[in-house]
């Protein structure tokens, strides 16, 4: 599954379990919501060349997307078939659309991101959920990464790009080797430090979205 399959299959997931009366999606409609501001990790901006071809490779390959057309519909619109493909249940689906479309994530993240589309009890309902995806045969939808210095907690992604590699922080991923003693230290406590501060940042637009 390509980046941009991804993005699309979210997208419809995404819209047709937090606003089911707008789904299904025209491509016009699609295209703005791969590219939205809030709730994407990346943001992208795909034009309608690029998710046209997405949807073609979903429709075509492993037919996780289909086509409607009607004479009550001006233009086609598209619609995913996940839950009849994999056989997924509401609360495993509002997961995987959450993680293709704001990538690893803890499961306290998860949970409060996948409100709109479900509402987990806790977040021992969540990992339950979520280790399910894990153990799932053939293979496994979704992946526990470990956790890196500076986490409190472990991150989930997605496994239908192919294996995820473990993240890096972003404020270390391109850091020269640690010097030793009490440099490497302070080197790793600024790392962790600035590590927190994104996520502040990206809590704190996820809040102006929502509430702005």
């Amino acid at each position: 599954m390509t980046e941009a399959e991804a993005r699309v299959l979210g997208c419809l997931i995404e819209k047709d379990l937090a606003t089911p009366e707008y789904y299904p999606l025209s491509l016009n409609a699609l295209v703005n919501a791969c590219n939205q501001k809030s709730n994407r990790d990346p943001v992208v901006a795909y034009g309608e060349d690029e998710v046209a071809l997405a949807l073609d490779g979903l429709r075509n390959g492993p037919r996780l997307a289909s086509r409607i057309t009607g004479q009550d519909m001006r233009v086609p619109k598209f619609a995913h078939r996940v839950t009849e493909v994999w056989n997924l249940t509401r609360p495993e689906t509002a997961l995987l659309a959450t993680l293709l479309l704001r990538g690893a994530q803890t499961v306290g993240e998860l949970r409060g991101r996948t409100d709109r589309m479900y509402t987990f009890d806790d977040t021992e309902t969540v990992e339950r959920c979520l280790e399910r995806l894990e153990q799932r045969e053939p293979g496994a939808m979704v992946r526990k990464l470990p956790r890196l210095p500076g986490q409190k907690d472990s991150r989930y992604a997605h496994t239908l790009r192919g294996e995820p590699a473990a993240e890096a922080p972003a404020a270390t991923a391109s850091a020269p080797a640690p010097a030793s003693g009490r440099l490497a230290e302070l080197e790793q406590e600024v790392a962790a430090l600035r590590y927190l501060v994104g996520e502040l940042r990206r809590d704190l637009d996820e809040f102006r979205a929502r509430f702005g």
